[in-house]
């Protein structure tokens, strides 16, 4: 189905959720049971949830007594190996009180380049999707290299929609909506629904932010949302608190309205990294 708006969310039969790093890390890695809670709800309402999460490298830090996030790649790939481990444990301890069981879904950009390799992923996602398995979907961060890589997370998450032929993708943030411009400047107001081939040029969403634990930041989001928007997805954005007022389909967030001349179906072509 084509999921037009916000509310039509908890009908949808196939959602992408993406939450970052700093949501579900350090202090706040107890909000994983927060998601989780709101992600077996939507799947017991039979919706099919594909989870976008970052995070390996921030949960690896303090296993490496790193304090900030590490700036060499084989550092940053050490912190991954131990940190994905760990994250999909924490995913799964959680999930276990539904009965729902989480499956490990590791990509490089160089994967959705190849028809080979997209191939098998869509294949693989699409048959634990019919096991009513949960797919958790990070960058390969053990692998990856600086050259080649998605660069974040929320345009993976928009490009793992366009593969699997998601109807809407919910990127989490740490705040309940985008803004004309940064939230802590004046003058600056919420955005409550984007449509499609809207000019942005006017509003400020900032450059990508690279924190202590990971990367992102506004601007991110509405390239991804951009992307997802063009293959007939709808999007929204807001606050990873409010992750089950948005599958709930409450009036939150920003919402990316999906190109109406498109429909979201299984994207059999190349899909640029």
């Amino acid at each position: 189905m084509s999921i037009e708006g916000r509310a039509q969310l908890p009908g949808a039969r196939r959602v992408v959720v993406k939450v970052g790093s700093s949501s579900i890390s350090g202090e706040n890695a107890g909000k994983i049971q927060l998601i989780v809670e709101a992600l077996a709800d939507a799947h017991a309402r039979g919706t099919e949830v594909v989870l976008v999460s970052s995070g390996a490298i921030a949960t690896g830090m303090p296993y490496l007594a790193l304090d900030e996030r590490p700036v060499d790649l084989a550092t940053q790939q050490a912190a991954a190996a131990v940190g994905q481990n760990v994250l999909i444990y924490r995913y799964q301890d959680a999930l276990r009180p539904f009965a729902i069981v989480a499956g490990q879904v590791l990509l490089t950009a160089g994967d959705l380049e190849n028809a080979t390799h997209r191939s098998n992923a869509r294949r693989a996602m699409e048959r634990l999707l019919g096991l009513r398995i949960l797919p958790i979907v990070n960058e390969n961060d053990t692998v990856a290299t600086h050259e080649i890589r998605f660069g974040d997370n929320d345009r993976l998450a928009a490009l793992v929609a366009a593969l699997i032929g998601a109807d809407a993708l919910v990127l989490l943030s740490d705040i309940e909506c985008l803004y004309t411009r940064p939230p802590s400047e004046p003058g600056a107001e919420p955005i409550d629904t984007v449509s499609f081939g809207d000019d942005l040029a006017g509003f400020e969403f900032g450059s990508v932010v690279v924190n202590s634990v990971g990367t992102g930041g506004a601007a991110t989001k509405v390239s991804a949302a951009r992307v997802a928007a063009e293959a007939g997805i709808g999007v929204l954005v807001t606050s990873a608190d409010l992750v089950a007022e948005a599958l709930a389909g409450e009036q939150i967030g920003t919402w990316f309205a999906p190109d109406p001349s498109a429909s979201p179906s299984v994207h059999t072509g190349a899909v640029r990294a």
